[in-house]
């Protein structure tokens, strides 16, 4: 069972975006869920979480520039990116803090320009 993402883009810096994660198959607001990143030559990191009572928490990398939300009736889970940097260049993930799901086809964000 797998996450589907969506809403990678190439941006230039300082630019924003917003990314969506759905499953058809799994009720997310169930877990606690998290977006991951995976950047050139680094291990995927976690960048923000959303716990099932709404509260988040953030990477000092992004804190104050994304944001994690859900929208329980269209069982999504997305990511609000501003002020993007090249650094935020990777391709994004989401999954569950213990990782339960198979791991989707992420969405890849670019930042240059």
């Amino acid at each position: 069972v797998q996450p589907v993402e969506s809403g990678g883009a190439l941006v230039q810096p300082g630019g924003s975006l917003r990314l969506s994660c759905t499953q058809q198959h799994v009720t997310l607001s169930y877990y606690n869920m998290a977006w991951y990143r995976q950047g050139p030559g680094n291990q995927r990191e976690q960048v923000a979480g959303l716990y099932t009572n709404d509260a988040t928490d953030y990477a000092d990398s992004v804190n104050g520039r994304f944001f994690i939300s859900r929208n329980r009736a269209e069982n999504t889970i997305y990511l609000q990116m501003n002020d993007l940097q090249p650094e935020d260049t990777a391709v994004y993930y989401c999954n569950t803090f213990t990782k339960d799901l198979s791991w989707g086809q992420g969405t890849r964000v670019t930042v240059s320009a």
